[in-house]
């Protein structure tokens, strides 16, 4: 049973409202004793020409409690709604053990398609810890969407063209070693592409050179396309040793160099429009008019560049997918870009450019460290997840656990632990990494959550074989009612998240849920007390384990049941 549609319904009774608009306008008070659920009647004070206080009053005289509601109290202009704690209890446990991991899920999304571009590193150059911003929040944005219906096309779109080729053929052909490069690919192309800008300093005849390398590459020439993809082999192998530790997949691996055949017809599209304009012997699509820098297409040697390749790419998505929504998970510095060539997209007729949507996220950085391909000042995320596993299999040296399950328990932690600290803030704020936050399973951090979630685990081992049919009436104490309020709105924490395309909305969710776990942990017995509430209190870390779950599922990270 929905009880939030249950008050919608009493409501829209005995207003001009229909039951969809009211349960949009419906909240859940901070203070639980004041309701499970409550009417603002502000936003009714413009309509019915009176105060909200007097509002509230007045639905209060005419909305009578059911089996389900069991109170109608108007309160300072709110109208708060309090349920019949049996019957709320009963639907909420009872669906969540009937659901399982499908819990929360919706159907909202159903027959409709949602592209989720996200990784997208370059190749031939090494992935650090900034790549994980975009791969960890497409991973979870793509799973919130599939909860609630949606089909969901991962797309990790390679950085695998561009004038950096150009500058890597000529850095190989200069100082490249084979027998270095097939040991350690990626770090051994960094190698020689970082001498190449050191020496393109000196002598910027090495930028003309590689300028006609990748012209030569985009025409097909054989000597430059077999380089291109011998670096471009070696990197996706690489890359998916660590895909395949974050639990990481992809439906499309097309990268820019796809695109390289479909550019053409966006350069004719574009003239047949007359949007294409010859600038300095470059041509750009003007965007003044519109507030912004001219959107470049071909550049005056002409080659083509990103914003070409990114055009081509989303007509061909919505040619071969028909998507609802066309996301882009990239980096905040990177908005013009897309505002320039949405923009370009909508100018060439294209009436689904408004269903593009970039989802960016803010820098991370270490307090004393930056970022810098060209430099090879790199923070390499392998190294990252290494050491956050190391940490941790050094905590569990002095836990009860079996000695073969330490390292791939502290395996999931660890990188479970790094997720969810890139997760746990908003994809906008800036993040600076610091171990004592990310590690700390006194904090909320994500090893205090998989402590959480197996200390319930343990409880119910412990508990194994007790009776069905819980007596959640003894279910009385404050925590254990909050507990369940708690979980009976996973399915809004859900819709909220994919709203706003904002994985920090489960990740808050989670760590609230964890808290009143724990305090129910400190306050409440459960193995040795009387049958009956042994039984309802099973129940209860039963389903908030599942919710845990699920939780740790939608931001990417597995769980453990023993740490």
């Amino acid at each position: 049973m929905d009880y939030k549609k249950v008050v919608a319904s009493l409501i829209s009774e005995k207003t001009e409202f229909d039951i969809d608009k009211i349960e949009g306008m419906l909240e859940v008070p901070s203070n639980t004793e004041m309701g499970d659920y409550a009417l603002p009647c502000f936003k009714l004070a413009s309509i019915y020409k009176k105060s909200p206080v007097m509002i509230a009053k007045e639905l209060a005289e005419k909305i009578q409690p059911n089996d389900e509601i069991s109170s109608v109290t108007p309160v300072n202009g709110y109208l708060n709604f309090m349920v019949n704690k049996v019957s709320f209890a009963t639907t909420i446990l009872d669906e969540i053990s009937e659901k399982g991991d499908l819990f929360g899920d919706d159907s909202v999304g159903e027959g409709k398609t949602v592209i989720i571009e996200s990784s997208s590193p370059n190749i031939a150059k090494p992935f650090h810890i900034g790549h994980l911003c975009s791969t960890v929040i497409g991973q979870s944005l793509s799973r919130l969407y599939q909860s609630v219906g949606y089909k969901t096309v991962k797309v990790n779109h390679l950085g695998d063209w561009g004038t950096q080729f150009g500058k890597l053929i000529s850095a190989y052909k200069h100082w490249g070693d084979d027998e270095a490069i097939e040991k350690e690919p990626i770090k051994e192309l960094l190698r020689i592409y970082v001498k190449f800008h050191e020496e393109a300093e000196k002598d910027p005849e090495l930028d003309e050179e590689a300028r006609r390398y990748f012209k030569n590459l985009e025409g097909g020439s054989p000597e430059e396309t077999k380089l291109w993809q011998w670096f471009k082999d070696l990197s996706l192998k690489e890359f998916a040793l660590l895909y395949n530790r974050l639990g990481v997949s992809f439906d499309s691996y097309h990268g820019e160099s796809f695109y390289s055949d479909k550019m053409p017809e966006v350069v004719d599209l574009l003239e047949e429009r007359s949007l294409l304009k010859e600038s300095e012997h470059a041509y750009i699509v003007d965007l003044d008019e519109y507030n912004m820098p001219p959107c470049m297409i071909v550049k005056s040697d002409g080659a083509s560049i990103y914003a070409t390749r990114d055009i081509a790419a989303a007509i061909y998505r919505k040619k071969e997918y028909d998507f609802y929504k066309n996301i882009y998970v990239v980096g905040i510095p990177q908005a013009l870009h897309f505002q320039q060539f949405f923009k370009v997209l909508e100018l060439m007729g294209n009436e689904w450019s408004k269903d593009c949507v970039h989802v960016g996220f803010a820098h991370v950085r270490f307090p004393d460290k930056k970022l810098s391909t060209r430099t090879g000042n790199v923070i390499y995320l392998e190294d990252v997840l290494d050491e956050s596993v190391n940490r941790i299999k050094e905590y569990m040296q002095n836990t009860k656990l079996e000695e073969d399950m330490i390292d791939p328990t502290a395996e999931k932690i660890g990188i479970g632990a790094v997720i969810f600290a890139f997760l746990k803030r908003s994809r906008e704020k800036e993040m600076v990494f610091t171990w004592e936050d990310t590690l700390n399973v006194e904090v909320e951090s994500g090893p205090y959550i998989h402590y959480t979630y197996a200390r319930g685990v343990n409880i119910l081992r412990k508990a194994e074989g007790l009776a069905d049919h819980p007596d959640y009436s003894l279910l009385t104490e404050k925590v254990e009612t909050a507990m369940i309020n708690k979980m009976s709105t996973l399915n809004d924490v859900i819709k909220e998240a994919v709203n706003r395309n904002e994985p920090m909305v489960i990740a808050r969710y989670v760590i609230e849920l964890s808290k009143l776990f724990n305090s129910f942990y400190n306050s409440c017995k459960v193995i040795n007390e009387e049958q009956p509430l042994k039984t309802a209190r099973v129940a209860l870390i039963q389903a908030c384990c599942t919710v845990i779950k699920k939780c740790l599922y939608l931001l990417g990270i597995e769980t453990v049941d023993a740490m």
